[in-house]
């Protein structure tokens, strides 16, 4: 075994521990030893939905935990406030973790990935003069945004405390997609000052990740090359996916059903409308009821993720007798092994909140999708998928801010009654896939990494 000791540690939400996770399994198979650091709230849900932990190499990823700050029944989807609470108590407890693991008798901590979203982790590194990766598990193209904040309040297209004039649009540089000042990273978050909390934990982080040894990104070069041009020092060793190592995705909140896929076994090939909004979107009764009735009216077989918080009120959650009228091909589960849904032949197309891990998981299966953003990244997302990449449809709302039945059956039929959205989807799974394999730009950035982390 290598004698290098790492410690990865993600921001506390599903789309950034996934990744971590992914990139942690893959340095395990190399043979460095892994400490995981979740917040003991996720910790305690990673662990529950690990029924089988076989999916984790024991020997070389130790799962441990530590405090976020908040009290057991405070909200953690309130970033605003668990930012706060992490930056405050955080730092003190990782030195500590990091401290004991040094005074015990294994190998001493030689080198911290870090989640890049949250620079107080890569400053403890320092201090405790560790070498430091930066992690970033969403595009390119947003981290490029974050690095240049400073450019964008001397342009005078946001303030100093992140905020804009609505409506405004800009594009970083030529070739990248035009970005909308309302759909700024920060300003799809919380309330406002949620958002003014979160811009200024992106300023910090910046001045953290500019000190640190390596940048590394869960893209591929041919997926946002203008983004790459535009920051080079972001290396990406993306599409970091469990099939790519033949292995089982790990860091899952809720416990997947594996059923679902006995079920895909079932259905004829490219038929399935594979749903699912991630871990955070959560729909009123009135546009769930919306949708439940579209995916029953299209006459397609449909496999759905409800999470048991899909929903803001959990009472009535279908509309009366639905279950069983759409038996015999729809099902509904809590939670799926979305990497393997995705890559079954029955799946047609993906009815997706567009987060990064869904929109690579989508590309890296050459599925087409439509498009449901909800917050944060996901808007800056769709835009990749419908307007540069165009393997995708947007949603139009109306005038009460809801997605009708008749446009969800709209979009679907026009979707999958147009072959060229799947012929580019295919192309774009191709370029996705090359990039990981022998010769491909993210493998030998991913081997150039691995070299630096045994020297």
């Amino acid at each position: 075994m290598s004698k290098q000791h790492i410690l990865a540690i993600p921001y506390p939400a599903q789309g950034h521990v996934i990744p971590l996770m992914e990139l942690s399994q893959c340095l395990a198979t190399h043979g460095f030893k892994v400490t995981f650091v979740n917040t003991e709230h996720n910790h305690k849900r990673v662990m529950n939905a690990l029924a089988d932990e076989s999916h984790i190499s024991r020997d070389h990823i130790h799962l441990v935990s530590i405090p976020d700050g908040l009290e057991p029944l405070e909200d953690r989807n309130e970033l605003g406030r668990l930012s706060e609470a992490m930056q405050r108590v955080m730092p003190g407890k990782l030195e500590e973790l990091i401290e004991k693991i040094n005074q015990g008798e294994g190998q001493k901590i030689t080198c911290v990935i870090a989640d890049q979203t949250a620079g107080w982790i890569l400053e403890v590194a320092e201090k405790m003069k560790i070498r430091r990766v930066a992690f970033y598990p969403a595009a390119a193209a947003l981290l490029a945004l974050k690095l240049s904040i400073p450019k964008l309040i001397h342009e005078g297209i946001i303030n100093n405390d992140g905020t804009a004039p609505k409506g405004r649009m800009f594009q970083l540089a030529p070739n990248m997609p035009i970005m909308k000042t309302e759909h700024l990273l920060w300003s799809c978050i919380g309330d406002l000052t949620t958002q003014k909390i979160i811009f200024q934990t992106m300023v910090r982080s910046n001045k953290t990740t500019l000190a640190a040894d390596w940048l590394l990104c869960n893209s591929a070069y041919d997926l946002e090359p203008a983004a790459f041009t535009l920051a080079p020092e972001i290396l990406p060793i993306g599409p970091l996916l469990a099939s790519n190592r033949l292995g089982n995705s790990a860091g899952y909140f809720w416990p997947q059903d594996l059923t679902c896929l006995n079920w895909l076994d079932q259905q004829p090939p490219c038929s399935v409308i594979y749903v699912a909004f991630g871990s955070f979107t959560v729909l009123d009764q009135t546009q769930f009821q919306e949708l439940a009735l579209a995916l029953e009216l299209s006459q397609r077989p449909f496999l759905w993720v409800v999470r048991p918080d899909t929903i803001e009120k959990t009472r009535n959650l279908y509309p009366e007798g639905y279950q069983d009228r759409v038996a015999s091909r729809g099902l509904m589960v809590g939670w799926a092994p979305q990497q393997k849904a995705l890559a079954h032949p029955s799946i047609a197309c993906f009815l997706s909140h567009c987060g990064w891990n869904s929109t690579i998981e989508g590309i890296s299966s050459g599925v087409p999708f439509l498009c449901w953003p909800y917050f944060a990244d996901q808007l800056f997302n769709e835009s990749y998928i419908c307007d540069v990449w165009n393997v995708g449809l947007k949603f139009n709302k109306n005038e009460s801010g809801i997605i009708t039945q008749g446009e969800i059956m709209n979009k679907l039929d026009q979707l999958l009654g147009d072959v060229g959205f799947k012929a580019r989807a295919s192309k774009l799974k191709e370029l996705a896939m090359t990039s990981v394999k022998e010769g491909g730009q993210s493998n030998k950035n991913f081997k150039n990494f691995i070299e630096w982390m045994k020297s």
